[in-house]
């Protein structure tokens, strides 16, 4: 399993920064899958995302006020993928950090450094577009 963090600060509130960051927009945001459907459950909401020739749940969450999300179930390329966003107050806008954790369910050579590179590339997108959002 391997570990990435990128973080940005975004001239804006945590507030109007916690609105932009809906599951949907989060996953569109990070430019690898399309949103199938959306699925608001009690205690998290599940958004079906699909690429190609795949298809993976996605549970949000909030914890202590950050927003989690991994795979759920069985179904997906991962062994293992949580992601946690969280805010927090900065001198010039609010710093956003996404620590996201993977691990393939494919038994390749240098797998999990290969999804490690490719979450960390999502995970930037998803910051890119949000101070876009914001500019």
């Amino acid at each position: 399993m391997r570990e990435v963090t990128v973080s940005r600060v975004v001239d804006a509130t945590p507030a109007e920064l916690s609105e932009w960051l809906d599951p949907p927009t989060i996953v569109r945001a990070e430019g690898s899958f399309d949103v199938e459907a959306v699925e608001d459950r009690d205690d998290a909401v599940v958004v079906l995302a699909s690429g190609p020739g795949m298809a993976l749940p996605l549970r949000f969450e909030d914890r202590d006020g950050a927003i989690y999300y991994t795979q759920e179930g069985e179904q997906g390329p991962f062994s293992h993928m949580e992601t946690w966003i969280e805010l927090e107050d900065a001198a010039d806008g609010t710093r956003v950090a996404v620590r996201s954790s993977v691990s393939l369910s494919a038994p390749l050579p240098f797998g999990d450094r290969i999804a490690a590179w490719k979450r960390k590339g999502e995970c930037s997108r998803l910051l890119e577009a949000l101070a876009d959002a914001f500019d």
